[in-house]
């Protein structure tokens, strides 16, 4: 069932993107909202989500499903008609692409790892409810060209020019080459994501064409970086393909370019708790596209 934002009468917890200074706010509520007992993820895992603002799958899919996954990947990104639409983006110097989004409707083989049981038990438990998927895509980070992604939290983001009140989403990662230390890996200031990160300018109109490409609005400033990697540290995500990172929507993560001959691409999708549809933009003047941010609240999986 597709569903439609409606004019907000939420509380904003979370402002961003109005003041003149940045601002750093204590996160309210929980953050792993389900218990062990609910499963597959065990105590010990949880408590680390908990502390550090993520997790790790050694071994999500099998080889034969990585194998599939990574025939797709490519046949996708040498077909024209995908290059050319807009739910494509590509790098602005090479031309190559850079992300392709909406894959969990566009794309069969991806919709289906995007409602598996594997994928949305974690979600589920993490949320503590039935989850939608708000956002996915695949990220293509080639050779010598994959471009850096600046530190930013997502979902301030997702708060400013979605709609979506709290931090109560869920992002996976699925690995679908090697991650190492030296391809521009995800990064994550672990435990980051227990504070918000108000910042400061407005959004400027169709911020979604420029951000996708490189961020710019809702990018914290260097000094308040700098406290938080001081404070946090930073966690270099590296692992073999087919095993994933799933991570809180307000963790500080970022990637660096990728200047090696071995790409770095992933499968990536947003699961957000029924229970946190999106309204109107908080800090922007219309939400973007549905491409980009889903206004369709129907559980995944089902």
């Amino acid at each position: 069932m597709t569903m439609t934002t409606t004019a907000s009468t939420v509380q904003d917890l979370y402002p961003t993107r109005t003041g003149e200074r940045t601002e750093v706010l204590d996160r309210r509520g929980p953050i792993a909202f389900g218990s062990a007992e609910q499963g597959p993820l065990d105590a010990a895992t949880l408590r680390h989500y908990e502390d550090k603002g993520y997790l790790t799958v050694d071994e999500l899919i099998s080889s034969e499903e990585l194998e599939a996954f990574r025939a797709e990947l490519h046949r996708l990104a040498n077909d024209l008609a995908i290059k050319a639409d807009a739910a494509t983006i590509v790098e602005p110097k090479s031309n190559e692409v850079r992300s392709i989004f909406d894959i969990h409707r566009s794309n069969e083989i991806f919709a289906k790892i995007a409602n598996d049981p594997r994928v949305i038990a974690r979600a589920q438990q993490l949320s503590g409810s039935e989850v939608y998927i708000h956002q996915s895509r695949i990220n293509y980070k080639p050779g010598f060209v994959g471009k850096e992604f600046s530190w930013h939290s997502d979902f301030e983001t997702w708060h400013a020019e979605d709609g979506m009140p709290e931090p109560r989403a869920v992002s996976l990662s699925l690995s679908l080459t090697d991650n190492y230390s030296f391809n521009g890996p995800l990064m994550i200031m672990p435990g980051s994501h227990q504070r918000y990160i108000s910042c400061v300018g407005g959004t400027p109109e169709d911020n979604y064409k420029k951000s996708l490409v490189m961020q710019g609005a809702g990018t914290p400033d260097p000094q308040t970086l700098s406290n938080f990697a001081d404070e946090y540290g930073i966690d270099v995500l590296e692992g073999p393909a087919g095993g994933a990172v799933m991570f809180d929507s307000n963790c500080m993560h970022a990637s660096n370019g990728n200047v090696t001959p071995y790409s770095r691409s992933n499968i990536f999708i947003v699961y957000n708790s029924v229970d946190n549809t999106c309204v109107e933009p908080f800090a922007a003047p219309k939400p973007r596209p549905e491409f980009v941010g889903s206004t369709d609240f129907t559980p995944a999986g089902l």
